[in-house]
């Protein structure tokens, strides 16, 4: 039985918040924003919205983040909102990073998404994944992909013969819908990765096998070129009934180069969204929960970023709230931030942590700390929990 639009919208509020989203108001609220006296130029008309891979709703973000002076926060941003799908009226959730550069930022949008819809029921799916890389990387890629369709334009479909006048990569997305034989004997775009794209995606497969996520890549699952650079991911959600398909779509991805064509301006961005398929967004959007953490999730390196993003899972299932910010590489900027939020206790996973399957629980008021296992912790904190409550 598929979720109504008030059960998916709740369970996606509550994702959200968890992994540390704000809506457009709460971000607004900042002081730096209410102060910047000016926008974030922006040429996002309806010709971007064609070419965006999820009908607008990608486009309309980057409007958002320059109308809003989002840029003006100066740090990672996360945003979710509750959106109507243009033309179909579809209901949606949409996450967005901005100025997260490194990869923890797709770790994140595909974990979120996983829980999600996991959290609705669908628990068993697969991530599939895809890099088209930087401009460089697609450069090459597209090259080599031009000169393999010219020399087989007597055996390509009329279609697909009209989309290389467009581009190379709408010949290719064309032969893939067709299941055309060429689709699969055509360049694969992971052999042309520059050295930093091919770091950037490594660090991704890293994140999928620490975290025992299904996944598959799938060098021929495209986003449009105009639209997705680099990662390219989507969720292949199984139902009970093989025959039918799931209610859900969920797909995401980076679009750096997006944004920069748009603004002018270096600005890493990632976005996924998630659709309700079959359904129309209900006459009020669940409203955010302020809840108040006692615990701060600190963080750091690469290997403890991944270590924080499944504990902060294992505290959602558990039903603990959590602050965290795992988009920083300051060990100081955090503990100050754990400090002003006035948290209890302070969970810090290092490298030696990382190495060794633990976490060093830091109790704010007594400022003591001790090493603890992953199990352990969760008791603790459920207890604590259950005696606060």
């Amino acid at each position: 039985m598929p979720p109504t639009p008030t059960e998916f919208l709740k369970v996606a509020n509550h994702t959200a918040e968890h992994f540390g989203f704000q809506t457009l108001d709460q971000l607004r609220k900042a002081p730096e924003c209410k102060h910047c006296d000016k926008v974030m130029p922006h040429t996002v008309t309806a010709s971007n919205k064609r070419v965006d891979a999820h009908q607008g709703l990608l486009s309309s973000a980057i409007a958002t983040y320059c109308d809003e002076k989002l840029h003006a926060l100066e740090r990672p941003v996360l945003l979710y909102s509750f959106e109507q799908v243009p033309r179909t009226g579809e209901t949606a959730v949409t996450f967005h990073i901005f100025n997260v550069e490194r990869s923890i930022a797709e770790a994140i949008l595909i974990h979120a998404t996983r829980a999600l819809v996991s959290d609705l029921g669908f628990t068993d799916h697969t991530v599939r994944i895809n890099s088209l890389g930087d401009t460089d990387s697609l450069t090459r890629y597209s090259r080599e992909l031009a000169n393999f369709l010219k020399k087989r334009l007597d055996t390509m479909p009329p279609a697909a013969r009209e989309l290389m006048k467009d581009h190379p990569l709408s010949a290719l997305t064309n032969l893939v819908e067709q299941n055309h034989e060429l689709a699969y004997r055509s360049p694969n775009p992971l052999e042309y990765l520059s050295d930093p794209s091919r770091k950037h995606f490594r660090e991704i497969i890293e994140y999928l096998d620490m975290s025992e996520t299904p996944y598959e890549i799938d060098p021929k699952m495209l986003g449009h070129h105009e639209c997705y650079s680099d990662a390219i991911f989507s969720l292949d959600i199984q139902t009970e009934d093989p025959t039918l398909h799931a209610p859900i779509t969920a797909r995401g991805g980076r679009f750096d180069e997006f944004v920069y064509r748009t603004t002018r301006t270096r600005t890493p961005a990632v976005g996924a969204v998630v659709i309700l398929k079959d359904s129309k967004a209900p006459a009020r959007a669940p409203r955010p929960k302020l809840q108040h953490p006692s615990v701060y999730v600190v963080q750091l390196g690469f290997g403890p970023k991944i270590k924080s993003l499944l504990l902060i899972d294992s505290l959602r299932r558990a039903g603990i709230p959590v602050f965290h910010n795992l988009a920083s590489d300051s060990l100081s900027t955090q503990l100050r931030e754990a400090e002003s939020r006035g948290v209890k206790y302070t969970l810090i996973i290092g490298q030696k942590e990382f190495v060794e399957n633990t976490v060093i629980f830091r109790d704010m008021s007594l400022r003591n700390q001790e090493y603890i296992d992953q199990d352990t912790l969760i008791r603790r904190l459920k207890r604590v929990a259950a005696v606060a409550s």
